[in-house]
């Protein structure tokens, strides 16, 4: 069998939400490249656009479109507009995600003392409205798109693609919400494959490793470029001793969409992470 990404992907639909960000946003132009028609979505229009035309402009077809994932209405009315575009989909990316820093604690471990500090954000003083709208953004902006776009599967088939993170298989200090939003998303990947496993829609996700975006820059580098010391405890613990490229996700993204390479797989979660989930730090 002679495996061609031009041929088995070319004239695709696919939505991307999340799609004006760094990581979806690389990921929609690759799309893009393979002949896919790309529906970027973001609730920044103007980030949506932008990602859009460069596809545009290197020969593909796409549009940019407004869409609160959280918001049911949002989300038909976005669904409207790409079949308008294009058609029914045949390809779902949940890519709309992220974290809130009131949903994050100071420190890494508990102490007592703590508790006296002034604007000190322990345990006991999170947030819970940023925390439920972590967990919110995370898995119901997961949930409700899902709803939404694969009604246009049903009959035909098609692949969802989920977006989970390291922070599924081993939680991170600090960010309890979002540790559990992600670990949230890789089982409900399994649930939904299973759901979906006599309708032939496959449902798979990947977990990206550390990789450099717009919502973690602060936190990974200080403002001279050189690295925090956050960053790194995770280099350190990265055996492969960097950050992951926005590219280096588009492999395992192309084989999971493809029908004819990944036909077969359907309710996994992959680690690109440059070794972080096999390293036990000894």
């Amino acid at each position: 069998m002679t495996i061609s990404l031009e041929k088995d992907l070319n004239g695709k639909v696919a939505v991307i939400t999340g799609g004006g960000g760094i990581l979806c946003g690389c990921m929609a132009k690759a799309l893009g490249e393979y002949g896919v028609k790309v529906a970027v979505l973001d609730l920044n229009e103007q980030a949506a656009q932008k990602v859009a035309d460069e596809i545009v402009a290197a020969g593909g077809q796409s549009i940019g479109v407004k869409c609160n994932v959280l918001d049911a209405g949002s989300i038909r009315e976005a669904h409207q507009k790409v079949k308008d575009a294009f058609g029914p989909i045949d390809i779902l990316i949940n890519g709309a995600g992220g974290n809130h820093p009131k949903g994050t604690t100071d420190s890494e471990f508990f102490s007592p003392s703590d508790l006296d500090k002034e604007n000190f954000k322990t345990f006991y003083n999170l947030d819970a409205d940023s925390i439920r709208f972590v967990f919110d953004l995370n898995f119901m902006g997961t949930l409700l798109p899902t709803q939404e776009f694969s009604r246009d599967m049903i009959e035909k088939g098609g692949v969802i693609l989920n977006i989970s993170s390291m922070n599924a298989f081993t939680p991170l200090t600090k960010i309890p919400a979002y540790s559990a939003a992600k670990a949230a998303i890789s089982n409900f990947t399994q649930w939904l494959a299973v759901h979906f496993s006599k309708s032939n829609i496959r449902v798979n996700a990947i977990a990206p490793g550390f990789f450099v975006t717009d919502q973690n820059r602060a936190l990974l580098t200080n403002p001279d470029g050189s690295y925090t010391a956050r960053s790194e405890k995770i280099l350190r613990n990265t055996p492969m001793g960097r950050f992951g490229l926005p590219e280096e996700l588009l492999g395992t993204m192309l084989y999971l969409l493809d029908e004819n390479m990944s036909g077969f797989v359907t309710g996994v979660v992959v680690p690109i992470d440059g070794g972080f989930s096999a390293y036990s730090g000894v």
